[in-house]
């Protein structure tokens, strides 16, 4: 009599937790805006509250492909107005965390000059303001100038080395100066048939051979130099209001 009591019970309490697990999953999930759940939406003045947090946005927006292209602002424009490059003293006043924001900003512009020149050319235009890519590549290299200093400075003051990897200056068979970087070796230089290998000397014949070649390296240079000043007297001479005002 007392077991099947007890059976009756159980039973009973099994289908009263089945009902209520099945209304728990029937009911619908409420979205949390802002710390908020849904039922609080009720009120009017919350409800003017949760519309409120769901038009903040914390985050930039984006617009793709847009990024690549200049201000609508600046299209049909034949010039546009820049600022001059950054300089190596104005980057040396900036922290780590501003030259690596700084150079993000300066890719993305870039991205968007060359994209524009190319753009240009495919439909025979001139590029309006073209200076500004060469203004950019020139803030470029002087912010990696700027950092590697730093890395430089910072590795004298804890190391004492100049270069990143330890190394020195030695010449090869054919005279060519060369910086070398040292290397571990798991045995000793005198035991080691590759390294013996590598003749970081050279015979005095080439000597004859190294000044030829210095010679010839100086003449390309000033035939170059030579190149660039009689080109730009012609541009000059055929175009003498050009040459004024940029005088």
């Amino acid at each position: 009599m007392a077991a099947s009591t007890v059976g009756r019970v159980l039973s009973g309490c099994k289908h009263l937790w089945a009902g209520q697990g099945v209304q728990w999953l029937r009911r619908p999930a409420g979205r949390t805006l802002c710390g908020y759940s849904s039922g609080l939406g009720r009120d009017p003045s919350e409800r003017q509250l949760l519309q409120q947090c769901t038009s903040f946005h914390s985050s930039s927006v984006r617009n793709g492909l847009d990024e690549f292209f200049d201000d609508p602002k600046n299209w049909g424009e034949k010039s546009v107005k820049s600022g001059d490059a950054w300089t190596a003293k104005q980057l040396r006043g900036k922290s780590n965390e501003d030259l690596h924001k700084l150079w993000y900003v300066l890719l993305k512009e870039k991205n968007m000059l060359l994209t524009l020149e190319q753009e240009s050319k495919r439909q025979r235009l001139p590029m309006p303001s073209p200076e500004r890519l060469s203004k950019v590549g020139k803030a470029m290299r002087r912010l990696d100038t700027v950092i590697t200093e730093r890395e430089d400075s910072l590795r004298l003051l804890q190391t004492g080395q100049e270069k990143p990897i330890p190394g020195d200056w030695r010449k090869d068979c054919f005279g060519e100066t060369t910086w070398y970087n040292y290397k571990e070796w798991p045995m000793p230089w005198f035991m080691n048939r590759g390294y013996k290998k590598k003749n970081f000397f050279s015979l005095p014949y080439v000597n004859h051979f190294i000044r030829l070649k210095l010679e010839k390296k100086l003449r390309s240079a000033a035939r170059r130099n030579k190149a660039e000043k009689q080109k730009q007297l012609d541009l000059e001479g055929r175009f003498p209001r050009l040459a004024n005002t940029s005088k």
